[in-house]
């Protein structure tokens, strides 16, 4: 059977990235690349949400949507606020996220037993199942990532987006004398 691999780029990644990125003045923080850092991430967020919403297409998943079940399954049963905060997603965010689950039958949100103002979301078994046959799609997803990004890269790139996504980056970065937060909202969530 012939190799399912693709051929390596002609060039890295990140080679492409550097080649496109306009040039800028010296007083910038990283001279000769200008690089707005929130919009590479939702760049390249978007890009591979594309990527794994196609690969997950044939178990009626969305990536974001798998993630969302992944979450559950590994916590059991989860509070809202709790599953928000792995989630690093507002409460309406998550609200908007969970109804096509619910709504699907993948997942059930209930009242707490100890706390009637707060509710509890777990998985149902036909989330179970879909999470299990999302799991080969997904897999192969990752394989095809691992394909282009050399291992020592993807651990670096794990490792840096896990420290962006922490509660400790957001404070860190709130604290920062040169950022004013334009929202006290961002503030709250830091401090979670």
């Amino acid at each position: 059977m012939p190799s399912m691999k693709k051929p390596p780029l002609k060039k890295h990644p990140v080679e492409i990235i550097a080649e496109g990125a306009p040039k800028t003045s010296p007083d910038e923080p990283n001279p000769g690349v200008h690089v707005c850092y929130a919009t590479a991430l939702r760049k390249a967020t978007r890009r591979i949400s594309q990527l794994y919403d196609a690969a997950l297409a044939p178990c009626g998943l969305r990536s974001t949507q798998r993630s969302i079940l992944r979450h559950i399954n590994d916590a059991g049963e989860v509070a809202m606020g709790d599953l928000a905060d792995m989630l690093v997603l507002d409460r309406s965010a998550l609200n908007h996220n969970l109804k096509p689950l619910e709504r699907d039958g993948l997942i059930q949100v209930r009242v707490a037993p100890k706390d009637k103002r707060s509710r509890r979301v777990r998985l149902t078994p036909e989330g179970r199942e879909k999470l299990a046959a999302s799991q080969p799609l997904w897999q192969a997803a990752q394989r095809r990532f691992g394909t282009i990004m050399p291992d020592n890269q993807t651990a670096a790139l794990t490792a840096i987006l896990a420290e962006i996504s922490s509660p400790e980056f957001a404070q860190i970065f709130i604290a920062s004398p040169e950022v004013n937060p334009a929202s006290p909202a961002l503030s709250k969530k830091a401090d979670r």
